[in-house]
């Protein structure tokens, strides 16, 4: 599941701001956001396969993704969430990451990934889905993007809802210093559910009628699953960086914000 939306060089102030929803099992390990240990990689972390869905860097690498929606997945794959520690550990950039990741795509479950350098102002996306021998990398151009579980900006209910809503939050501001709390409450707590008809009949309809809300909560027979995590990331075009996120502790809903400045941007 999982759902993000992104403006991307399209602010005066803000030059990357970013809002995503992580989904995923309440009960499976999982570390809130915070320095990882060498004190470079922020972000929250998977304690079962150890990656990230979403984390950034002291040097302006972001990296984030979701899962591609589909019926069958490979139970031996490789961890998606591995993708994003090893983008934000390495020295390429952002297109000849992607470019070395096509020799191993189909290593992986479905994926959308977001690679950046906000120094350099480049941001790809690559996707290993549909299966194929052609893998597709896209420079990310200026604007306001959405990614959902489908393929980047693809116009499914919630993904229209959450960007057509997020444009109206920036325009309300204006030029202004957005308000990030307000626009996760107002955006990111959206439990609206898409109508029948729209659903992209992937998977049973019950389920995709149970995910198709912005902000997910769903009773299994595994437990609960859905939104665990919100973050808003944050970067102006002095460096200074927020990383903001509000996570579940047990049943109870915790904030936290980290701030720095990114070096040379």
């Amino acid at each position: 599941m999982c759902i993000a939306v992104f403006m991307w060089q399209a602010h005066p102030l803000y030059p990357f701001l970013l809002l995503l929803n992580r989904d995923e099992y309440h009960n499976r390990p999982t570390k809130p956001v915070g320095w990882w240990e060498g004190g470079e990689i922020l972000g929250g972390k998977d304690e079962v396969a150890g990656g990230t869905w979403l984390a950034c860097s002291k040097h302006g690498r972001v990296g984030f993704l979701t899962n591609v929606l589909e019926l069958h997945t490979l139970p031996e794959a490789k961890s998606r969430g591995d993708l994003v520690v090893r983008f934000l550990e390495s020295e390429k950039c952002p297109k000849a990451f992607a470019e070395e990741l096509v020799k191993e795509a189909n290593e992986y479950n479905g994926f959308n990934l977001i690679v950046a350098d906000l120094a350099s102002k480049s941001m790809v996306y690559v996707t290993n889905r549909p299966k194929g021998d052609l893998v597709p990398i896209k420079q990310v151009l200026p604007g306001i993007h959405v990614l959902s579980n489908a393929t980047l900006n693809a116009p499914w209910p919630k993904a229209e809802r959450l960007k057509l809503n997020f444009k109206l939050q920036v325009k309300k501001y204006v030029e202004g210093e957005l308000s990030v709390k307000e626009m996760v409450e107002k955006l990111m707590r959206d439990r609206v559910k898409a109508d029948k008809s729209m659903l992209p009949n992937i998977c049973s309809p019950d389920w995709e009628f149970n995910i198709s809300s912005i902000f997910v909560e769903v009773d299994t027979p595994l437990g609960k699953c859905g939104t665990r995590s919100t973050a808003a990331l944050t970067v102006k075009a002095t460096g200074e960086t927020s990383f903001y996120e509000t996570c579940l502790k047990g049943d109870v809903w915790k904030q936290q914000t980290f701030k720095y400045r990114i070096k040379k941007l």
